[in-house]
């Protein structure tokens, strides 16, 4: 395996913009594809969403995952994957902000999101209690990370299960907003399979796997040369570069109108990377991770908590008010997240 850290800081760099480049790129053609393969088979922006989309981004996630496992920094896996949660809820404001005409939460005609980010809220929540009381171990990993595993499986189960529920109908300023579902829905009609189309997303699947790869090693590598902390930098660099497939397809999404699958793809990939928590303790060595982080690693994940029920907030209100382009909801994510990343820097470890 190449050692990112012989390289010299400005090639690093380099790489590190040019995978940036190519991941991009990648995003954008995965998002046309899942589109493709929702009209062909009917199946819902948010199943897609969740399954496809966040499965295929998050590979960056489990190859960094796995190998800082191997290496034995399990506790930068954890803030990375940590890290990826706060930075991609954050990357909805992002996403809201390029769109631009209407706020993003207030154009998701599906409840599914709502859902999705009631889910996400438990399982966040779920392994910052680990953090707080420790763990045991348990055939190979920690109790409380099988249980992160588990509660994954279960939520996937039950968003399968709500696809095309609607318990409630998006309004507009307390008038059923038939616009919104009328445009969802004609979106969702099934369409003809393009030849070779598996295939294709198979491929680009492998681009965004390597690229993501080259991303979260150089970032790696400029972190250590740089000289900043490495859990500070495990939250914030090393997510930001396993985190640019999400914002690719999400913003690809939404510039496309399928509102709800670019924000199914951002709460997917975070219910998977509480998942990968078991990952890191049945690759890894020692005591249970979850058992060993400290309060950089609980502040972290009462941030992604707090950010995840912010948008939650304005997809309950759908409140149609903007400032900078963005709904109020947004800007203030964007405002809490900067905090945050303020916060986490004295409370780094490694300072």
């Amino acid at each position: 395996m190449v050692d990112f850290t012989a390289i010299s800081l400005p090639f690093n760099l380099l790489l590190f913009a040019v995978a940036a480049v190519v991941v991009w790129l990648a995003g954008a053609r995965l998002t046309r594809y899942a589109d493709a393969i929702s009209r062909a088979t009917g199946i819902g922006q948010a199943v897609i969403g969740i399954i496809l989309l966040a499965g295929v981004t998050s590979l960056p996630e489990i190859g960094v995952t796995a190998t800082a496992s191997i290496a034995g920094d399990a506790e930068l896996a954890v803030n990375n994957l940590i890290g990826s949660i706060a930075l991609q809820v954050t990357m909805l404001a992002v996403v809201d902000a390029f769109i631009g005409r209407r706020a993003l939460t207030a154009v998701v005609p599906e409840p599914a999101v709502l859902l999705e980010g009631s889910l996400n809220v438990i399982l966040i929540s779920f392994a910052a209690a680990a953090m707080v009381v420790g763990d045991v171990a348990l055939f190979g990993a920690g109790l409380w990370a099988w249980g992160c595993l588990a509660l994954y499986v279960g939520c996937i189960f039950v968003l399968a299960h709500a696809e095309g529920r609607r318990p409630w109908l998006a309004a507009q300023a307390g008038h059923v907003d038939h616009e919104v579902i009328g445009d969802q829905e004609r979106k969702d009609e099934p369409g003809e399979m393009p030849d070779r189309l598996y295939w294709k997303t198979v491929a680009i699947a492998a681009v965004i796997l390597l690229g993501g790869f080259v991303l979260a090693r150089s970032g790696d590598a400029i972190a250590e040369q740089s000289g900043l902390g490495a859990s500070f930098v495990g939250f914030v660099l090393i997510a930001f570069a396993t985190s640019l497939p999400e914002l690719s397809t999400a913003l690809t999404a939404a510039r496309r109108g399928l509102y709800t699958m670019a924000i199914s793809d951002i709460l997917g990939t975070n219910l998977l990377n509480i998942a990968m928590i078991a990952l890191v303790d049945i690759i890894g060595s020692g005591e249970p991770v979850l058992g060993r982080l400290g309060s950089f690693s609980i502040f972290g994940a009462l941030l992604a908590i707090l950010l995840t029920s912010l948008f939650q907030a304005g997809l309950a209100e759908r409140r149609d008010r903007s400032i900078f382009r963005m709904g109020y909801d947004s800007a203030l994510v964007l405002v809490v997240y900067a905090g945050g990343v303020a916060l986490l820097y004295m409370l780094r470890p490694d300072r």
